[in-house]
């Protein structure tokens, strides 16, 4: 007695999975990454390149008074920032 006929109604090819499976990876590997970078981002990249010698004064100053215990942190200003992010 034969329990797997081949010529059945409904019979199902075991490999047939694994080929369709193939080919829908060969179809997503013809598909290419794409990045786009908004114009924001690049106007911020060329504002902070171009400041870059003021930063860096700008940091070292930090760096001084943070050393020396003179930074003084303005609690209002943080919370005025944080507001917006706390609201969502």
């Amino acid at each position: 007695m034969k329990i797997n006929e081949t010529n059945r109604i409904g019979a199902v090819n075991p490999y047939q999975k694994q080929k369709d499976a193939r080919v829908a990876g060969a179809e997503k590997a013809k598909q290419k990454d794409e990045v786009q970078i908004s114009a924001a981002a690049k106007e911020l990249l060329t504002t902070s390149k171009a400041s870059g010698a003021d930063r860096t004064k700008h940091i070292e100053e930090l760096k001084n008074a943070v050393a020396s215990g003179t930074y003084h942190v303005e609690a209002g200003k943080i919370a005025e920032k944080l507001l917006p992010y706390l609201k969502e």
